[in-house]
Parts: structure tokens; C-alpha cells; sequence
């Protein structure tokens, strides 16, 4: 089988305009692909160049590959079983700051360099008062960047349109303000000039950004057949669902420069995206949180079977159609449209998702997920939508730890698991239901204090114990 190598693949040349930090499966089956499609269909001309900045896993195969990998998307598109693999070959080199620091920082000399994409983990945007010198390689990514942004700066002179456009997708909320913000408390650390401060301001664009998509990774079960499939020996193949959303906030320019919507692809530049993340937690989110319990306790194991269950499939899209979707305030067909490709998404049949994995802090996930849909049902029609209510009697039953002789994988915070242990302990279910809904640690709130619902609770609660 041929080796998966720029002397076997004929690639096109590009610009390297875009410096994207980190190389997980996420980033090269999301935004990697998105700008090969971009660049094969004529809308965007440019590369990317890697920065690998926690560890070497896959540096090796990248650098053997030639940095050309697969994306194999497999799941249901529009009702049917979909599968398609592109090759990537956006990416133009990869570099690891830990072996030169000054190589790397030279990255920053690029004329063409235009746009930083990043994504490293949740906790990856965070600054350190403690990482007090860039002298030497920062610990921190806004640290790194910070130090190739003050590179940029001096080797331009601080031109003003030699600025870039920072896109990240970490996964927490105002990503791109709270990076910038990293930024400019490094440069005041590290004493560095004011105007280059000021530069930062006003010529670098910070987007905070949505993205969503499931990555799984190496689909190492079959990787013999679909390796026979594509005719290489791809060690980097990486497997994704179809669906794939980036929303991006920030000025027109971004979305002229960067118009990777006019590919085809699901990428949406938006003034302001909050209403799409409420929509993706309450629908996507909510809707696994709402599902998890009621179908685990019901004895099934896997999202694909809860959604294929009658019972539990009708009872999920009753509560997203009937009760969380009226409560969100976006145009209804965009809503059942996202509503109907979550359903979708939760029955790919290559994907194995178990609840027990969903059902980790469920707690605190209910709070942010699915209460305030319940909450707005409440305040809409004055009455307590049946089918939210029985997800949260059901969670309440499966903190209780055991179920019809079968422990349960409860697997939360010690006290909120030591609370619920107390409160499963009093003599009778409404002083249960009273003293979890009076809990204010737990909801932001005393729920005990809103009409009916501890007794349509108890109610629920009652037919599920029997």
C-alpha cells in the first residue's frame, strides 16, 4: 500500500495565512477540512501552519505525511446513511516551540499571516502571573501567542495591517475576549511597550466563537478497510459526523476575508452569537441531559438506542418540539431544523455514545441545560410541562444510586453525591423532594418555593418507584 506523501499526491500551493494552534483530531477534521473544501472550491487561498504546543503525539506522522491526512464523515444526512472521506491537504508544516523557541517566534514574520485559529482545551486560555519571562518559551498558549504577537509587532515596526484576526474555539464562553484579555495581562507583565498594547487593540480582531461537531478520531476497529478504501497508509485518518457548525462574532471584515460560508459549509458570522449557543445547549445539551436518566432507568445503555427506543425516542422529541422549543425566542423553523439534525446526530450509527459517560455531573449540567427551559415553560403557560418534569423526577431518581435492585453510575461532586445520599434517607418522598428542591447550592434558587411543582415532582417520582 502507497505511503501517504506529497511525492504520491499532487497538491496545490497556497499562501500560509493562517497559524493554528494545536493538532488534535477536533481541529483537522473541523477547521482543517473546512479550509481544504474552501481552498479546492476557489473561495479561500491559503494554508496552515501548525503549532504543536502540549506534547509531540502525531508530530512524527505529520511530518512523515507531509502534514496530508483524511477525514472520513460518517452518520445520517438527511435521513440516510452518509459516508465520505476528503483529503487534507491544507495544512503546509508543523512546528513544536519546545525544541526553537526562536524558529517558532519567526512565525510571526510571515507577511502573508493573516488569521490565528486555536483550540487548546478549555483550560487552555488562562493567564499565569507566574510565567513572568518570554525570553524563554512561555508556559501558557496566550503567553506563546503573546510572544509571537510581540515579535510581529517589532519586525513590522507596529504596521497596522500586518494585525491578525484571532479566531479561537476553545470551549468556553467569550473565547476570544477572554484570550485577548490573557494577551494584554502578559504584556503588562512582561513590561512590554504601550503602543504595542494599543497595536493589539486596534489592529488584531478577537472573535469569540461556537463551534460544534463530533469527532471520534482514529477508527482504529476498521482502519484496515478504509485504508484498502482510499489506497494509502494513512496513520493520521481522522473520523468526524457530517454535521459541523462554527459560528464566528465579529466585524464584516472577517467574514470577507475569511468566507468559508460561501464554500458551503455550516459557518455562520454573526454580531452576536449567544442566541446560538442557547440553542445548542438547550436542544443539544438539554436534550441529552433531559434523556439520560429516563432512558438509563427504562434499561437502555447507548443515545442510538434511547433514540430508537418508541418510548423513549416519542418522550425526546416531545420534550425538544413540544417543551424546549417554544420556550427559546429564535425563528421556529431554524430551531426545528437544528432540532431535527440533533435527532439525527444522536442516532449515527457508527458512533457508540454512552449515557453513563452523559450522565457524569448531571446535577449541575440539568441546572445549565434543561431547568431553565422548564422554568420558561413555567413562566410561558403557568402549568408544568409533563414531559421536562418526568426528566427531573427521573434524575432524582437516579441519584438516588439504586434502582429496582441495580446500582447506578452516579458519578458526581463527593458533596453533592453526600447530599443526595441524606436526602434519599428521609421517611418519606415529599420531605426527599422538599429539602433537594430547597437546596439554592444546587439550582441558584429555591425551587420549593414555586407553585406545584414539588407535587407534580412527587407525583412523577411515585409512578417511576412503583
Amino acid at each position: 500500500m502507497k505511503k501517504l506523501n506529497k511525492q504520491e499526491v499532487k497538491i496545490a500551493d497556497h499562501p500560509t495565512r493562517i497559524l493554528q494552534f494545536g493538532n488534535g483530531n477536533f481541529l483537522r477534521a473541523f477547521a482543517d477540512w473546512m479550509v481544504d473544501i474552501a481552498n479546492e472550491k476557489g473561495i479561500f487561498d491559503g494554508k496552515i501552519h501548525v503549532v504543536q504546543i502540549h506534547s509531540k503525539t502525531g508530530f512524527d506522522q505529520m511530518k512523515g505525511q507531509d502534514c496530508l491526512f483524511h477525514v472520513l464523515e460518517q452518520g445520517m444526512k438527511n435521513g440516510e446513511i452518509y459516508q465520505k472521506t476528503q483529503l487534507v491537504s491544507s495544512v503546509s508544516g508543523i512546528s513544536f516551540p519546545k525544541d526553537d523557541y526562536p524558529e517558532y517566534l519567526k512565525l510571526g514574520e510571515n507577511p502573508d499571516l493573516r488569521f490565528v485559529i486555536s483550540n487548546t482545551t478549555e483550560s487552555g486560555i488562562v493567564f499565569d502571573p507566574a510565567d513572568s519571562n518570554f525570553n524563554s518559551l512561555p508556559v501558557t498558549f496566550p503567553g506563546k501567542l503573546t510572544a509571537l504577537l510581540h515579535n510581529r509587532f517589532e519586525h513590522f515596526r507596529g504596521d497596522m495591517k500586518k494585525g491578525l484576526i484571532i479566531i479561537p474555539c476553545e470551549l468556553i464562553e467569550k473565547n476570544g475576549q477572554v484570550l485577548k484579555t490573557c494577551i494584554l495581562n502578559y504584556a503588562e507583565l512582561w513590561n512590554l511597550p504601550k503602543v504595542f498594547s494599543e497595536w493589539i487593540e486596534s489592529a488584531c480582531i478577537f472573535c469569540d466563537t461556537l463551534v460544534d461537531r463530533i469527532v471520534p478520531g482514529f477508527p482504529k476497529g476498521n482502519i484496515k478497510e478504509i485504508q484498502e478504501q482510499i489506497g494509502f497508509e494513512d496513520e493520521l485518518i481522522v473520523m468526524a459526523e457530517p454535521f459541523h457548525l462554527w459560528v464566528i462574532q465579529g466585524p464584516e471584515e472577517v467574514r470577507r476575508e475569511f468566507p468559508l460560508d460561501l464554500a458551503g459549509l455550516d459557518v455562520k458570522f454573526v454580531e452576536d452569537l449567544t442566541p446560538y449557543r442557547t440553542q445548542k445547549v438547550r436542544i443539544l445539551n438539554g436534550g441529552h441531559t433531559a434523556m439520560v436518566p429516563w432512558a438509563y432507568l427504562k434499561g437502555l445503555r447507548t443515545v442510538r438506542e434511547s433514540v430508537e427506543n418508541p418510548e423513549i425516542g416519542a418522550f425526546l422529541r416531545e420534550v425538544i418540539f413540544e417543551e424546549i422549543i417554544p420556550t427559546l425566542d429564535m425563528p421556529k423553523a431554524q430551531l426545528e431544523k437544528f432540532a431535527t439534525d440533533v435527532l439525527e446526530r444522536f442516532a449515527n450509527p457508527f458512533i457508540v455514545h454512552e449515557l453513563k459517560s452523559i450522565a457524569l455531573n448531571s446535577i449541575s449540567k440539568f441546572k445549565v441545560r434543561v431547568l431553565p427551559s422548564l422554568l420558561g415553560y413555567w413562566v410561558k403557560n403557568q402549568y408544568w410541562p409533563e414531559k421536562l418534569t418526568l426528566a427531573f423526577a427521573a434524575l432524582l431518581v437516579f441519584y438516588k444510586g439504586e434502582f429496582e435492585g441495580e446500582m447506578l453510575p452516579v458519578n458526581d461532586d463527593k458533596t453533592v453525591m453526600e447530599f443526595f445520599i441524606e436526602a434519599w434517607s428521609k421517611n418519606s418522598i415529599e420531605e426527599t423532594v422538599t429539602l433537594i428542591l430547597s437546596k439554592e447550592s444546587l439550582w441558584g434558587q429555591n425551587l420549593d418555593e414555586l407553585p406545584g411543582l414539588r407535587e407534580k415532582l412527587v407525583e412523577a417520582i411515585k409512578s417511576i418507584l412503583g
